[in-house]
């Protein structure tokens, strides 16, 4: 619209022709007729904009233009007056409580704040069934009043549950991860308050949502077994919070609460993927493989050799292979899972396994023929284009990189986000050294490495990737080098030699591709393992000032604010 265009470039002579015209077509339109108000106002032409809203309200009976009118006295600094005016658009309320709809908006939209509460909590004590409380909880919120806000906000889900995920969207910009923080005490008595007064399942909920903001899981987890053992029909809940617990390296809480779901779950299946993941973290967390793989062996024993327990097959044969060192037990074992009657996507999952399998033996080209197989059974599946990154990786492994930067083009678009990125990091790596260096000798020499630590050999790999980082100074694949032998030293715990390699990338090159990369693995060493926080935070601030096209520049971003105790949503 040409009036509201005007407006918005700041012509307000022209704005006042186009709203005089349109109000004069359509005098009974209230948009047109405020938005002429606003302009005149714009234009310091308060009497004008007084004599029109006395005008109307002769004509109509609006309480809310008592609203527009007291604020037109405010701006000709007649305090007492816009009081009156005020006031009168609030006395309204006792005849028709309704009217606090538009009473309460017009209060808001002129920042009119203590005078839009006053309207909204006399319209619902006047008539309860009234709900304003998602309105009250902005209020209280835009003025500081954090404890109000919550309150308002946990009596509007109360009785419109629906809304849930709005409010905790809302409510996460007040609180942080620390539990200390004083938003996140207050909104903890407000809940807990709750939960003495009324027993509704949805405090609980709501509890449990804000412990694992603090990632207090243990917590979290009380609750959900509060909410589980009233509501009995589904462990998804408790499945999700140990996903998160786990996802966030909390191994003893999500073991605890794996253990749970194995012992009270009734459904084999829920059993059986607890186990799974019980033996995931075993795997990062214990050293004694006799004691996994017997564990392995007790649940084949209990669950049988399936098509139930196909994934757990597949980790027991990844388990076999790459932490047992047994490639060929692994292999056969997969072998007799092929013979279940299986569907083609877990067909195509356990040939991906033995060519991976395949692989870590250097038997690439048996490895390849499984890969082909799935991208020609499950045309177009997420699998068959895994299997194509799987095919590209392959290929770079034996030093076929022509082939593997072919496939790798057609992955960049892969529909899997993570595929894209892998087959993205690929190509580049391959492309940036393959013109620099025309032997390929440093690129193959890194390849051996990247395979070894795929093998996990990673000793061998770091050894390897000192020979790359020796005799190819200033190439770009010197870089790459530094940042994946950075990546091992982490695996094994040698922070301090991650550190440097890290640290010797943002200072040699800062212009590179993987500036951003070090100085996210920086921020991220320095705030997990190095109890660094200041130096994180600067890291952190690298990628938001300078790398703001990074992948890591929203992470980064919320990372920072956390560190620096903002709220963050």
């Amino acid at each position: 619209m040409l009036a509201k265009e005007y407006y918005k470039n700041g012509e307000f002579e022209k704005a006042l022709s186009a709203y005089q015209d349109l109000y004069r077509k359509s005098s009974n339109n209230n948009a047109y007729f405020l938005e002429l108000i606003k302009t005149h106002q714009q234009l310091e032409q308060l009497d004008q904009a007084e004599t029109l809203l006395i005008k109307q309200m002769e004509r109509i009976i609006y309480p809310a233009l008592y609203v527009e009118l007291g604020y037109n006295y405010q701006l000709k600094d007649n305090l007492e007056t816009a009081n009156l005016n005020y006031n009168k658009a609030i006395t309204y309320i006792d005849e028709n409580p309704n009217y606090a709809f538009s009473v309460g908006k017009f209060f808001e939209n002129r920042s009119l704040l203590d005078q839009a509460v006053t309207t909204y909590e006399k319209a619902m004590a006047i008539k309860p069934e009234l709900n304003f409380n998602i309105q009250l909880a902005r209020i209280y919120g835009e003025q500081g009043n954090v404890e109000k806000m919550f309150f308002s906000y946990l009596e509007f889900i109360g009785s419109n549950s629906s809304y849930l995920n709005t409010i905790k969207r809302a409510m996460s910009d007040f609180i942080t991860e620390n539990p200390e923080n004083e938003n996140n005490i207050l909104l903890r008595r407000v809940l807990l308050k709750k939960v003495q007064e009324e027993p509704n399942l949805l405090w609980n909920e709501l509890l449990s949502w804000l412990f694992i903001q603090q990632k207090d899981y243990n917590k979290a987890f009380a609750q959900e077994k509060a909410i589980f053992n009233r509501q009995p029909e589904s462990l998804s809940r408790i499945e999700e919070l140990a996903f998160i617990a786990m996802n966030d390296d909390a191994f003893d809480v999500a073991k605890n609460i794996f253990n749970y779901l194995a012992e009270t779950a009734q459904n084999p299946d829920v059993q059986i993927g607890a186990h799974y993941n019980l033996l995931q973290i075993d795997l990062k967390t214990q050293t004694d493989i006799k004691a996994i793989e017997s564990t392995y062996l007790e649940l084949f024993r209990t669950f049988g050799t399936t098509r139930q327990t196909i994934k757990l097959q597949i980790a027991y044969a990844h388990f076999l292979a790459f932490y047992k060192h047994d490639p060929l037990a692994a292999d056969l074992f997969l072998k007799e899972s092929l013979k279940l009657p299986i569907s083609d996507l877990e067909e195509g999952q356990v040939k991906l396994e033995l060519g991976a399998i395949l692989v870590l033996q250097e038997k690439f080209n048996e490895a390849l023929i499984y890969f082909t197989q799935i991208q020609r059974n499950l045309k177009n599946s997420t699998l068959a284009q895994e299997a194509r990154f799987k095919v590209a990786q392959t290929s770079y492994y034996k030093g076929d990189f022509k082939w593997a930067e072919s496939q790798l083009k057609i992955l960049k678009s892969s529909t899997s986000q993570l595929i894209a990125n892998d087959a993205l990091d690929l190509m580049l790596l391959i492309t940036d050294n393959k013109f620099e260096d025309s032997t390929q000798a440093g690129l193959t020499l890194y390849a051996k490495a990247d395979l070894m630590a795929f093998q996990n050999k990673p000793n061998e790999a770091i050894s390897i990737l000192n020979t790359v980082l020796e005799n190819y100074k200033g190439q770009s694949i010197e870089a790459q080098a530094l940042y994946k032998q950075g990546q091992l030293f982490e695996a094994n715990k040698q922070y301090e030699k991650a550190e440097t390699n890290y640290q010797m990338i943002v200072v040699n090159f800062k212009d590179g591709i993987l500036a951003d990369d070090a100085y996210f693995a920086l921020a991220e060493l320095y705030e997990k393992h190095l109890q660094n926080p200041q130096k994180a935070k600067e890291f952190y601030e690298q990628i938001i000032f300078n790398h703001q096209d990074s992948i890591f520049f929203v992470e980064a971003r919320k990372r920072f604010r956390e560190l620096r105790g903002d709220a963050v949503n």
